[in-house]
């Protein structure tokens, strides 16, 4: 695949298909959608709209907005004005709320920092290009019913033969979109929505069954999930500002419902077993015994994936992860999993704006000492990387917090960033050369 490879299929389909309406989407194009910061070129560029040429640009998952695009293509209708799409404008309606222009964010760092405090998809975005504007519709509220429909398609669940990487996909079975947690290095809540969608359970169920009869299953749901296994059923109707329902008092944590449909999909026909392979939110686990005694006695496979990332309170804040302590959620796991060989598995980052060499450190002090009394507990250490659209990346960009203003330490050199994720990995015992 060639780099930027969105701009050159474009390219490459103009000349092929002059006067052809072109629909750009996916990831690439989502996060590309307005002016963004570019890791590869170390520079502000535009929105990739108007790199590609495109009329129209769909962000997020992009099913409903397609099926909108193609019914107002056979009534010949203009396509402005869908919810979860981008256009280039001259004019910008009424209630869009204006960002800095890429003019403006390209030259000023604090620009950038005024059109990341803004960025939204429950808000019409208007962004000066040129003479121009691009435009953001809102994002689409869809409903449940909407995603049953979705995957009550007839999808052949056959892996080819070229990509067994994927394998872990033909059975596994998606029980809601959106993320709440609103990590500050993760574009999800940008891309799939900051609210939950949580499928019905009877369209879960129904979808259980028709797996069990596929000629190629074997009595095992490789993963039952989203994108935060554990945020299954924490829909709300309420319209709280954006990044608050982990804070809300009305956020329900017990569980309930996931725990519900976790009981019956494990004693459904043809169902050996039930893996939840999703990593979760272990802050909100811990507010549910009963839901980790669920896991833990029925759908894990010797280990439960979780991702702390870090554990300096400092730069915790930063990436608005929570700042529980993770040895209590250690003693609790340890204590319901007593007697069981399973154990926990953790994603941890290094080099994320305000993560010094000294609280680098830290981390690794920590991980060495855990793993003196278990398993190695690390799955991945990953290195940041700026994601466009992110604050996280605001931040590497400005070397400035978007929350507060403040200035944030940044490791940028290629050795700084090596050597942070050096010192997290298990140091390797030399080995004796016998002569």
């Amino acid at each position: 695949m060639p780099d930027r490879a969105v701009i050159v299929y474009c390219n490459i389909l103009r000349h092929l298909f002059p006067g052809v309406p072109l629909i750009i989407g996916g990831v690439e194009a989502s996060l590309r959608r307005l002016a963004h910061y570019d890791y590869w070129e170390n520079r502000v560029r535009r929105s990739l709209l108007l790199d590609s040429r495109a009329d129209i640009l769909v962000y997020g998952p992009g099913e409903w907005q397609i099926l909108e695009i193609a019914r107002r293509l056979e009534e010949k209708k203009e396509l402005e004005g869908i919810p979860g799409t981008c256009i280039v404008s001259r004019q910008v309606p009424p209630g869009f709320t204006l960002l800095p222009s890429f003019e403006q964010v390209q030259e000023d760092k604090e620009a950038f920092l005024e059109m990341q405090t803004k960025l939204s998809i429950r808000k019409g975005l208007a962004q000066p290009h040129g003479q121009a504007y691009v435009l953001q519709f809102p994002f689409p509220r869809y409903q449940p019913e909407f995603l049953d429909w979705i995957y009550s398609l007839p999808f052949s669940r056959v892996i080819p033969a070229d990509f067994p990487e994927l394998r872990l996909a033909q059975f596994s079975v998606v029980t809601h979109r959106g993320c709440v947690g609103q990590c500050s290095f993760c574009a999800l809540a940008l891309h799939q929505g900051d609210r939950i969608i949580s499928r019905h359970e009877e369209a879960i169920i129904e979808e259980i069954d028709r797996l069990a009869s596929h000629p190629q299953f074997k009595g095992i749901i490789d993963d039952l999930g989203g994108p935060t296994a554990n945020m299954y059923g924490l829909d709300c109707p309420s319209s709280c500002p954006e990044g608050e329902c982990l804070k809300c008092p009305q956020l329900d944590l017990s569980h309930r419902r996931l725990i519900q449909l976790l009981r019956q999909a494990r004693n459904r026909p043809g169902i050996k077993k039930i893996l939840v392979r999703s990593g979760i939110r272990f802050d909100l686990a811990m507010a549910s015994p009963e839901y980790l005694e669920e896991l833990i006695n029925y759908h894990l496979s010797g280990w439960l994936k979780i991702a702390p990332e870090q554990v300096s309170l400092k730069v915790l804040r930063l990436m608005n992860k929570p700042t529980y302590k993770l040895d209590e959620f250690r003693k609790l796991f340890e204590r319901l999993n007593k007697g069981k060989k399973q154990y926990l598995k953790c994603y941890f980052m290094v080099a994320h704006p305000g993560t010094t060499r000294e609280e680098a450190l830290k981390l690794a002090e920590y991980l060495n000492k855990w793993r003196g009394s278990g398993p190695d507990p690390v799955e991945g250490v990953q290195i940041f990387t700026p994601t466009p659209m992110t604050r996280s990346t605001c931040m590497y960009y400005t070397g400035l917090d978007p929350v507060t203003g403040e200035e944030v330490y940044v490791p940028r050199t290629y050795a700084e960033k090596k050597e942070q994720k050096r010192m997290l990995l298990p140091k390797r015992k030399s080995r004796k050369i016998s002569s």
